[in-house]
């Protein structure tokens, strides 16, 4: 083929080295702008991983980026005055220009035509130019290339939030270190290491409000470098820092991050395929390293592509297929590692080693056990100091030793939970004409006994028109409460478990079948009227219609939940949630979506929340004092126009005011046109935002299936409590398994005697024992079974 790579960076350079190497018949031109062996920018980094890869690729490439590197095991973070390190992290810097270097010589090893100082304006020329089979544009993310053919790329570009500049310095750091100052202005971070002998990187970053707040928007270059030179003297130590780009003037140098996401790679033009790679096909945050790496990846992947399809379009199109899925795993990374760099503030009143750990995991890609196959003392001692924490908040006597996060414990008013695993409220379907049974009493006791902290019974309805489907559990009888009773006497006679109790109102999603035999379909025969905060059908066509509730609908269904809260008390339950979440009644009033009242309950937010606080208010003084109030909200409704994440925080505040304890952070389930984000700890970043940022209790939910997720979210101050629902459908006794399976059995042997997991309840056992075993004494085994089934 005849091969033409505009731009000359390295995934240009590596693609082409990678297809004259596979086939020297190839005729591979690569056009650059700048001049040779010249280029801008100071280190790049990249993971043992990524080095491996290059190995596997091109030996004699990898060999002499190897030769060049600077190579680093530990992370350093500088935050409030203290220092706080972690091994085993395996990074390697070298420098851009020496990178480029070494990639330019292989090109010319193997007969890769390399032109120079030749700015590129017409693509379609250049391919007739050259009789071009196959164009690479790795002309950058400021692609001209990309921009001529959007419409085929469809690219989406977004401008983030923070101001940076790329600097240097002849200070050498042994480690990759992030440094975090505050100013009267906001926050400021230093991103540093070193990638030759005698040289670091240092860029230095902070939120454009805050860049403006201090006035670099006006200073020139020296003054801004001036600037960060004062700002961080003390990981500088009396050495300069430095610019290598003197054609920019003023506050030019500092620049924002476009995070660039194309949904296609590949143009067809005159039948010549013109092929995005690199930074012009996607962009990576540099506070994870990857942007180089990925485009040598990409240049991999194509040469690998090439070489196993026999033809340009299977090959293209396994490119695409295989790239799409890699970026994205490292973008969704990126953007998270991001986001938390442009929101430090958010994470400033934790400690330095919770935030120093927050930092770490900050990706989601790298987790509590991951952390401890990196540096297990590092890991050990972090949980110590957790551990102690939690105790001293939860006023009981330290552990002796290390303790997985999950494991610490956590009180709320009166109300001490062993452990920060939760059984979220799952609804069962399994009731009769409100009646909790059988059923519940097997269905939460297993789980109360499998080693949970707290264990919810599912949305308990607070009328019997407030129920989403006949088979629902209720609130709203004397023999409901009794039954309920019942439950809550087992689950603590037989376990240390708490047990909560979330009310609700089905609003616009009630009279429904059970979910096997039609999830939200309305009732065959029988149906109740509904009611909503605005007029709404949940399935256009399909459901009852809800109308509008009115002012004397709001005070009965005020009084309904006021006379469940108080029938709660009476059951005995430790904590009380209410369910403004999911498109149920209370939710309808929140979210824009569902509430288009005129009145004093519709319009802004903080009007749209009124009748739910109301509620809440009444039902807080109505609920014993020492007992916590929780609150589920749906903290994104996944829908344009609908709540957002920053709405949440609004909603977690207004809750806070009102006396909740905690929020229960789900999300969607609001409408039918929603558009969720699945992955692992999906909803854990809401969880983050309303602990961190409206200062509340916060409970995370959300594909949480392993201790590791819950180790992680706990650890790094993301929630207090993790909700988990499925895994523990299927294995009541996920809690026990989870922690036997990540090696830790020192559950009762960590904590003091009088507050380990269990203690009393095996006292009663072994109490119990003692006393059959004297009364057995003499007696045949008939007589013994005899005894046992008199009681």
């Amino acid at each position: 083929m005849n091969i033409v790579c505009i731009g000359g960076g390295p995934a240009g350079l590596y693609f082409s080295l990678l297809m004259k190497k596979q086939d020297p018949a190839h005729r591979i031109t690569v056009i650059e702008r700048n001049r040779p062996y010249d280029t801008f920018g100071w280190g790049v980094v990249f993971s043992d991983q990524t080095l491996g890869n290059l190995a596997n690729a091109d030996e004699p490439t990898a060999r002499a980026i190897l030769q060049a590197f600077n190579h680093w095991d530990d992370i350093e973070i500088h935050f409030k005055g203290e220092t706080v390190r972690s091994g085993g992290h395996g990074f390697c810097g070298i420098g851009r220009k020496r990178l480029l270097n070494i990639l330019q010589q292989r090109c010319e090893e193997l007969g890769v035509d390399l032109v120079f100082e030749t700015e590129v304006q017409d693509d379609q020329a250049i391919a007739r130019q050259y009789g071009a089979d196959l164009v690479i544009a790795s002309d950058g993310l400021n692609s001209r290339i990309r921009t001529r053919y959007a419409a085929s790329y469809q690219p989406a570009i977004e401008q983030r939030h923070c101001r940076f500049i790329w600097l240097g310095t002849r200070k050498k750091f042994d480690a990759f270190t992030f440094a975090f100052r505050q100013t009267p202005h906001g926050w400021f971070q230093a991103h540093i290491y070193q990638y030759d002998g005698d040289t670091s990187t240092f860029i230095v970053e902070t939120p454009e409000h805050v860049w403006r707040a201090a006035g670099l928007d006006a200073m020139s270059q020296e003054e801004g470098v001036a600037f960060c030179e004062a700002l961080f003297a003390g990981e500088l130590d009396g050495h300069g820092l430095l610019s290598n780009s003197p054609h920019l003037r003023g506050s030019a140098q500092w620049i924002t991050f476009p995070r660039i996401v194309c949904r296609q790679w590949v143009h067809m033009q005159d039948g010549v395929p013109v092929v995005l790679m690199g930074d012009a096909a996607h962009t990576a945050h540099y506070s994870i390293g990857s942007g180089t790496k990925l485009a040598l990846e990409d240049a991999i992947e194509l040469a690998r592509c090439f070489g196993r399809h026999g033809d340009a379009p299977a090959a293209l199109a396994a490119y695409q297929q295989l790239r799409a899925v890699e970026v994205l795993k490292i973008q969704s990374a990126a953007r998270n590692s991001m986001e938390w760099f442009e929101n430090v503030e958010r994470y400033s009143a934790m400690e330095a080693p919770q935030f120093a750990y927050s930092m770490l995991t900050r990706s989601q890609r790298i987790s509590h056990e991951n952390l401890r196959l990196r540096d297990p003392a590092y890991v050990a001692g972090y949980e110590q100091w957790l551990a102690r924490r939690a105790a001293e908040q939860a006023g009981v006597e330290a552990p002796h030793g290390p303790l997985p996060p999950m494991l610490t414990p956590f009180r709320l008013r009166g109300v001490l939970l062993k452990n920060r695993i939760a059984v979220s409220p799952m609804a069962q379907y399994s009731a009769v004409d409100g009646v909790a049974g059988d059923y519940h009493l097997m269905h939460l006791g297993a789980r109360a006994m499998g080693g949970a902290g707290l264990v919810f019974a599912e949305m308990t309805c607070v009328s019997a028109d407030a129920r989403i489907t006949p088979a629902c559990p209720g609130m709203y009888s004397e023999a409901h409460t009794q039954a309920w009773r019942r439950i809550v006497d087992f689950v603590h006679a037989n376990s240390d478990a708490k047990i909560a109790l979330q009310l609700g109102h089905a609003g616009a999603k009630g009279s429904t079948r059970p979910m096997w035999d039609g999830i939200d379909l309305p009732l065959r025969e029988g149906n109740w009227p509904l009611l909503a905060a605005s007029e709404q059908q949940y399935l256009p066509g399909v459901s009852q219609v809800a109308r509008a509730a009115t002012e004397s609908d709001l005070a009965r269904i005020e009084q309904d939940f006021v006379r469940a809260t108080l029938a709660a008390a009476v059951a005995g339950f430790d904590w009380l949630e209410l369910h403004c979440a999911h498109g149920y009644l209370l939710s309808s009033f929140i979210s824009p979506l569902t509430n288009r009242r005129t009145d004093e309950y519709g319009g802004s937010l903080e009007n749209r929340c009124r009748y739910p606080l109301r509620v809440f208010r009444a039902m807080r003084a109505a609920w014993p004092q020492d007992k916590p109030m929780s609150v589920r909200i749906s903290a994104h409704d996944w829908v344009d126009g609908g709540i957002t994440p920053d709405d949440a925080v609004v909603i977690a505040r207004l809750f806070k005011q009102a006396g909740a304890d905690l929020i229960d952070c789900s999300s969607g389930q609001v409408s039918k046109l929603e558009q969720p984000v699945y992955g692992r700890m999906f909803q854990a970043p809401f969880a983050d935002r309303v602990r961190n940022e409206a200062g509340i209790a916060s409970m995370a939910v959300g594909s949480i299936f392993e201790a590791d997720h819950a180790n992680s979210i706990i650890a790094a101050g993301r929630a207090d409590l993790c909700a988990v629902g499925r895994p523990h459908l299927a294995n009541p006794a996920w809690t026990l398994t989870e922690t036997a399976r990540i090696g830790y059995s020192g559950a009762a042997a960590a904590w003091p005697r009088q507050y380990r997991p269990g203690q009393q309840q095996l006292e009663r056992n072994l109490a119990r024992e003692r006393q059959l075993a004297a009364a057995s004494s003499g007696l045949t085994p008939q007589q013994v079974a005899a005894r046992l089934l008199e009681g």
